[in-house]
């Protein structure tokens, strides 16, 4: 075999093993099986051409996975804010945003949804970290104003834990793509923070239900903060730590069947945070029933009580569960 044809031949052989290394680690999985492709299409199609850039700091958000095998989480306890949505199957998923620090690490990272695009246009085109999306979502995430980081375009910045079973085991290190904590100013989201409003009801703990999930928020005097549980165990971080907020807001919204389904078959469901509606916030171990208004995308959110008085939220993290309006 002549120099020129071996050297063809290693070249081959060398970029069929770099693409082989790209698709383990791109690849977006399912909720119930092993490693592999769900149905959602590639993750290296958003992010691929140039971002636009920030005008302002611009929130760090991550897509993070909570079945119960992606349990304990790393990295949810530095959130400014966690969202939480129901899913397909009547499940949960978890959307974190940074603002004021960055841990080491963060995940497990799972897919993003057509109604996260919504949720994040509150913020200034904030870096989205997701492992994939259902194939005809990419497009309407690269036209979103959003910078899309996943293991296709960002592969040195995820990781897999190998004690954990895929695809609850896919890890991201947030400073291989935002270098510093951008701070508190992309925070867009609408909230105030101070001293409590008038009344509230004294509670113990609030629970929400999804089909197939639930959250629930028990005070705790000692630590001044609403304990976190979830599928009636307390939630902890990977440091053994007891997951907990300052502020808990129980949202009440429009939960509705979108365009999308996902590789089983299952209809994505659609939560609609644009409008206004029912919600109650829990801090300092009471209850308030407020309601909450989001005229546009591009707005934050805000909660009154039913004279028209802005709420404001403790100093600390905030837990945001959106709950299917009765």
């Amino acid at each position: 075999m002549g120099r020129g044809a071996r050297g063809r031949r290693a070249a081959t052989t060398v970029a069929l093993l770099a693409a082989t290394v790209t698709a383990a680690l791109a690849g977006c999985t399912s909720g119930s099986g092993g490693p592999g492709d769900d149905g959602r299409g590639s993750p290296k199609e958003p992010g691929q051409r140039p971002s636009p850039s920030a005008k302002g700091p611009a929130a760090l958000v991550v897509k993070i996975d909570n079945a119960g095998p992606a349990r304990p989480h790393t990295g949810v306890d530095a959130a400014d804010v966690v969202y939480a949505e129901q899913v397909e199957g009547g499940l949960s998923r978890l959307m974190a945003v940074y603002a004021t620090r960055l841990p080491e690490a963060i995940g497990p990272v799972r897919s993003a949804r057509e109604s996260d695009l919504e949720l994040l246009r509150q913020f200034d085109r904030p870096t989205l970290a997701f492992s994939g999306a259902q194939k005809k979502l990419l497009p309407l995430i690269d036209k979103a104003p959003l910078r899309a980081e996943t293991p296709g375009n960002a592969a040195d910045a995820f990781f897999r834990d190998s004690g954990r079973p895929a695809p609850h085991n896919l890890y991201l290190r947030p400073e291989r793509i935002v270098p510093e904590a951008p701070g508190r100013a992309a925070l867009t989201t609408g909230f105030r923070y101070g001293s409590a409003p008038a009344g509230g009801t004294a509670t113990a703990s609030r629970t929400v239900r999804y089909p197939a999930a639930g959250f629930t928020f028990t005070w705790s005097d000692s630590r001044d903060r609403w304990l976190v549980g979830m599928d009636g165990r307390p939630a902890t971080t990977a440091d053994g730590e007891r997951m907990a907020a300052a502020t808990v807001v129980v949202q009440y919204v429009t939960v509705r069947e979108s365009a999308f389904r996902d590789f089983l078959g299952n209809n994505t469901p659609y939560t609609e945070t644009v409008g206004s509606g029912k919600a109650t916030v829990l801090r300092d171990g009471r209850a308030w029933d407020v309601r909450w208004k989001r005229d546009k995308a591009a707005d934050g959110t805000t909660f009154t009580t039913a004279d028209g008085t802005p709420v404001n939220f403790a100093k600390g993290q905030v837990w945001v569960v959106f709950a299917k309006t009765p």
